[in-house]
């Protein structure tokens, strides 16, 4: 933008320029010409009044020296046909000069002034003054240089002020470009200066009216989400304590499975409710990691689970906030205990990664449905293994969110293996 105001305002400068200084120009030349042949008049008047007072030989002192301080070529032509003065050849313009009238003649190398002098005896006395296109054009290319010069300048200046211009309605709208893709980006912070002309002041109003308007939508949406939360916990915890109350072991035990299935699959909801509603956060993977696995641990020892932990002394900072990567762990860790045997190991690791984190959950079960032909597990609500599926759906868009990605491998020795890759802030 500041590039086509910079070339709108050139073109019309210098078109102002050219209507303005051509016709300046040629009234200078004129100005000049006129200057010169008055000039040439008066010398030639100056000489024809010596006429009538001195002889020849003062005539021609009287033209010799006033040529000489002019730097005019200055003739006399006497009605006899002598010439005093600069030798030159008697022109038809003389002629006609020698019939008592004075006049301006246009030759080759310029301009002739002739003076007609009256009543000498024998005739009419004519001065003739030479006028080179030097003598007519003297200090015309300086003075259409110096105009050249201040055009040049003059679209200088509208350019510069042009481009400031330009400056001030640019900077705010490059500004308000900036702040619409940290929005985008999910930095609902962001905020622009208002600045600028009334439009633009009035488009970053509205630009900051919407950011806070999409705060106060998100924040009800996670207000939502927690009351969500309450209100299905309590039916869930009810009818587990009714499913426990059941007699017959083999249908309680059916009945806990869809009941656990259906509180995943809740919690999966919120989960990924949250997940969008929230900004970017970050936590540490080793500290999250290690209080998981210990929560975890009561249990893997109820069912003489033999659990290998690798974690790092120094944290570990990714991309993704406490909450999620809770979720995702229990989630991975989860899957081990729903779908492996009791007594099966596993094995949960967290190491660097050269893109970031690499956290490994691996176990020695039967390993993935998919190496049995049941489908991809990774495809959302399709585990075929009489789960819901989110399992893994949740640890791979925790892996996505941060930047990384979610890998799957068999254990060596049988089994599966989970490898999900976290980015880092």
């Amino acid at each position: 933008m500041r590039r086509w105001l910079a070339l709108l305002v050139a073109a019309t400068t210098s078109l102002v320029l050219i209507a303005l200084l051509v016709p300046l120009g040629l009234l200078v030349r004129q100005l000049v010409e006129s200057g010169a042949v008055s000039q040439a008049t008066a010398e030639a008047q100056s000489v024809a009044a010596v006429v009538g007072t001195a002889d020849a030989d003062g005539l021609a002192l009287t033209a010799d020296r006033t040529s000489a301080s002019s730097g005019h070529a200055i003739t006399v032509f006497l009605p006899g046909g002598d010439v005093v003065g600069s030798p030159v050849p008697r022109s038809p313009a003389v002629d006609l000069a020698a019939r008592g009238r004075s006049l301006v003649a246009e030759t080759s190398s310029g301009l002739e002034v002739l003076v007609a002098v009256q009543g000498v005896p024998g005739g009419t006395v004519v001065v003739r003054t030479i006028l080179t296109r030097r003598d007519l054009t003297r200090g015309v290319p300086e003075v259409w240089l110096g105009m050249l010069v201040l055009g040049f300048a003059l679209i200088g200046v509208g350019i510069f002020v042009a481009d400031r211009l330009a400056l001030a309605l640019t900077r705010p709208m490059t500004g308000l470009a900036r702040v619409s893709h940290r929005l985008a980006g999910g930095d609902l912070t962001a905020r622009t200066t208002v600045s600028g002309p009334p439009e633009v002041r009035d488009v970053g109003l509205a630009l900051n009216h919407l950011a806070g308007r999409i705060s106060d939508l998100l924040a009800e949406e996670r207000e939502t989400a927690a009351d969500l939360s309450h209100r299905l916990r309590t039916p869930l915890t009810g009818l587990r304590l009714e499913v426990e109350s059941l007699s017959d072991p083999e249908a309680a035990a059916r009945l806990q499975a869809r009941v656990d299935a259906l509180e995943r699959a809740v919690t999966s909801i919120i989960t990924d409710v949250r997940r969008r509603s929230q900004e970017s956060a970050s936590c540490d993977a080793a500290e999250v990691v290690r209080e998981r696995v210990t929560f975890w641990a009561v249990l893997a020892e109820d069912q003489d689970r033999p659990m290998e932990l690798d974690l790092p002394r120094g944290p570990l900072t990714v991309a993704v906030s406490g909450a999620d990567l809770t979720a995702c762990v229990d989630a991975l860790l989860g899957n081990v205990f729903a779908h492996t045997p009791e007594g099966t190991p596993f094995a949960v690791r967290l190491a660097p990664a050269p893109q970031g984190v690499r956290l490994l959950v691996a176990d020695s079960g039967p390993g993935f449905p998919s190496a049995q032909g049941a489908g991809d597990p990774l495809e959302r609500g399709r585990s075929g293994a009489g789960s819901t599926g989110l399992g893994l759906d949740i640890a791979r868009r925790t892996a996505e969110t941060s930047g990384g990605s979610l890998l799957l491998d068999a254990t060596p020795g049988g089994g599966a293996t989970v490898i999900l890759e976290l980015g880092t802030p």
